[in-house]
């Protein structure tokens, strides 16, 4: 798998060093994330949803997995994610279970939320993930606070905090990235660059060429990888992340992707050229990944197949615990909402 992968700032367009290959296991653990990803996505994407049993919206990153997966496969129990609504990936590698996100979306007690929120607004401090709100790129500065607390307390963790092109815009997002740099925070920026932010194409979002060109401006190297090859993210992740653990600070790290559906379940992408989709399609991650194994000698067609049936079965026993778990009592809305005390 070829990477495209230069630098706005620390590595020479030419330097960039050769990608180190995981271990076999780590490989394949890839994979499984990712099929595990997509599968998980498309129930409730095509068909929980379809059905009227989700409750909130929809959105998921259908062609994106790699980003997630790569960037947080090798993290640390103690280390931070601050992930995004299209980051499916690094819930399920920190560990958060398949009925505890089906029941979120169907706002059941089990859910994250308890029933509060039918969405991938979620998070669990047990498992070191940050919840986020729907102004994307308000957990930038938000990073940057936890990276800050880390490194006052002398702690070797890092934070790990994703989102997209749009957010990129945002003033918190500036600022985010400033304080993260002025300060020398061990906080990893990625950037799921899907081109498109909603409905708004790249193009009419920003007049530089690249998203990590707006690292130079804040005095930390920034990367670009090629987002649909997981070696190349995880490569790029793996550096950054030694660097941030090493106290020499943040790394903003754009990942070069699409998104292959609309913004949301409730929208059909008309305003995306089909041909945008058809050149996304040849370069999806897991198929390229599942050649990759297959050179490789680690998957068979056969081995292949029965991954996904493995993956099929987990995620139908899942969906039916969290159809029978039930919806929260309406007193329960104001738990966990006032500070009653004790």
């Amino acid at each position: 798998m070829k990477v495209n992968s230069t630098n706005s700032q620390t590595l020479a367009r030419d330097a960039v060093p050769p990608i180190t290959i995981p271990t076999d296991k780590t490989l394949l653990d890839m994979l499984y994330y990712m099929k595990l990803t997509r599968e998980l996505e498309f129930r409730i994407e095509r068909k929980l949803y379809r059905q009227g049993k989700i409750v909130g919206g929809v959105y998921v990153g259908r062609g994106q997995e790699a980003i997630a997966v790569g960037s947080c496969i090798d993290l640390r129990a103690d280390d931070v994610v601050c992930p995004s609504h299209r980051d499916m990936g690094a819930f399920l590698i920190r560990g958060m279970p398949l009925r505890t996100i089906l029941a979120q979306y169907m706002a059941r007690k089990t859910g994250a939320t308890r029933g509060k929120e039918g969405n991938m607004h979620m998070g669990d401090l047990s498992k070191n993930l940050i919840a986020f709100v729907s102004m994307l790129g308000d957990n930038v500065p938000v990073a940057a606070g936890i990276g800050l607390s880390m490194k006052m307390r002398g702690q070797d963790r890092v934070v790990l905090c994703f989102f997209g092109d749009g957010a990129t815009s945002r003033g918190d997002w500036h600022e985010g990235i400033n304080m993260a740099s002025v300060w020398k925070v061990p906080v990893v920026f990625v950037c799921n660059n899907n081109q498109y932010a909603y409905s708004t194409p790249l193009e009419r979002q920003m007049a530089v060429e690249n998203i990590a060109d707006r690292a130079e401006a804040y005095g930390l190297p920034g990367e670009i990888v090629d987002g649909n090859d997981i070696l190349a993210v995880s490569d790029s992740a793996t550096r950054a992340i030694e660097r941030a653990r090493s106290g020499h600070g943040p790394t903003l790290i754009e990942c070069k992707t699409f998104r292959m559906t609309g913004h949301s379940a409730h929208d059909d992408a008309g305003y995306v050229p089909p041909e945008l989709f058809e050149y996304w399609e040849e370069r999806d991650p897991i198929n390229r990944f599942e050649r990759f194994l297959t050179e490789r000698g680690l998957t068979t067609t056969s081995a292949l197949d029965q991954l996904q049936t493995r993956i099929n079965h987990e995620i139908d026993d899942a969906i039916q615990l969290a159809e029978k778990d039930p919806f929260p009592d309406p007193e329960d809305c104001l738990k966990d909402v006032y500070d009653e005390g004790e």
